[in-house]
């Protein structure tokens, strides 16, 4: 704790410095020097204050699952950490080098759903619209801090263990810019709560965030499902007390994740690389020795990945095969406490009902 406020301290004159260049920017966007595109179709945007681990990527499927079957949506992130440039657009059979790991998800899971990638969104959606005339929505994945367009909605989310209350700007925290740029937000999801939050601890966090009055404040949490094998998804892995898990991940923020497991499995070995890392060679036959050495004993042995990670390892299918190692995936939906799911669908539905160009 006391390294942490020395760090804090010594970043501090940098993080003043990076807080001035953002507050001027937004400053100019709110006097209007610096203009925010606007476009005829309903955008949501779906951001955070902070540095990754928010859980954008669950609540954007949430959407939808919400809205698929109803209106014509595409999403549009910037594919972090892929390997290509300007617009594409995403295709099942590509890789997550291509396309950023999100997106890649999103198009294999949501086959009938348009997916693209592109450093500029502005220039991006109107390459969505010539080439799909008929999109009606676009989901925008951590745009929360991209000015240059003017969303209809603004959804930020906040993790309940760290709330942007409670954080610095970088490089002293996490803060993408300063804590009052959540008045920008129209609906706000404290994501990641426990499962028994208690209606006192979500007034607490609330009191803490102070909700404007057009905010509405959400509370979610993961609801994990059966892991499913890599290799035939039909096949379904029950966690139990007689399993070993060698638990492979890539994503900011695992508390969650390694806390769920450790109460249901007999043993968990975990390998955590950055976000977004990309496998390579190396890193599986290193995984391939980690899941080697695993004394299991009477325990059945298991890899088990997110569906992020699991579009990243997938190139690497048949070395894992070669090495039996069995690779389950872990999948996991949105469900928001206190019966709030109906309400953050009808806010959803309001937006969409009522959107005037």
């Amino acid at each position: 704790m006391v390294d942490n406020v020395l760090a804090r301290l010594l970043l501090s004159p940098i993080a003043l410095l990076y807080g001035a260049g953002v507050g001027l920017r937004n400053f100019l966007y709110q006097k209007g020097l610096l203009k925010s595109v606007r476009f005829d179709l309903p955008l949501i945007s779906v951001g955070n204050l902070t540095v990754g681990g928010a859980g954008k990527t669950p609540h954007i499927e949430y959407l939808l699952v919400l809205l698929k079957d109803y209106i014509r949506v595409a999403t549009l992130s910037r594919g972090y950490g892929r390997q290509t440039k300007g617009y594409l657009e995403v295709l099942p059979g590509m890789q997550a080098r291509q396309t950023g790991d999100e997106p890649l998800q999103f198009k294999r899971k949501f086959r009938d759903v348009v997916v693209a990638v592109a450093e500029s969104r502005t220039f991006a959606i109107p390459q969505i619209l010539s080439s799909h005339p008929d999109t009606q929505l676009i989901l925008l994945d951590d745009a929360f801090q991209h000015r240059a367009i003017a969303p209809g909605m603004h959804i930020l989310l906040t993790e309940y263990s760290e709330p942007f209350t409670r954080d610095w700007l970088l490089p002293s925290g996490r803060l993408r810019e300063w804590r009052s740029a959540y008045r920008r937000a129209h609906l706000i999801v404290v994501t990641k709560c426990p499962i028994d939050l208690s209606p006192e601890e979500a007034r607490q966090v609330e009191t803490e965030i102070k909700p404007l009055d057009h905010q509405q404040v959400f509370f979610s949490y993961y609801e994990y499902g059966a892991p499913y094998s890599m290799y035939n998804p039909l096949r379904r892995l029950k966690l139990q007390p007689g399993l070993h898990v060698l638990l492979v991940t890539a994503i900011a923020r695992t508390d969650y994740l390694v806390s769920y497991l450790e109460e249901r499995v007999g043993g968990l070995t975990h390998m955590e690389y950055a976000d977004h890392h990309t496998f390579d060679d190396t890193d599986v036959r290193n995984i391939a020795k980690a899941f080697q050495r695993l004394e299991a004993g009477q325990k059945e042995k298991v890899l088990i990945t997110t569906e992020k990670d699991a579009v990243r390892l997938e190139p690497f299918r048949m070395i894992l095969l070669e090495a039996r190692i069995p690779v389950a995936v872990l999948p996991i939906q949105v469900r928001f406490h206190f019966d709030q799911g109906p309400v953050f669908d009808e806010a959803i539905r309001s937006f969409l009902l009522n959107f005037e160009v």
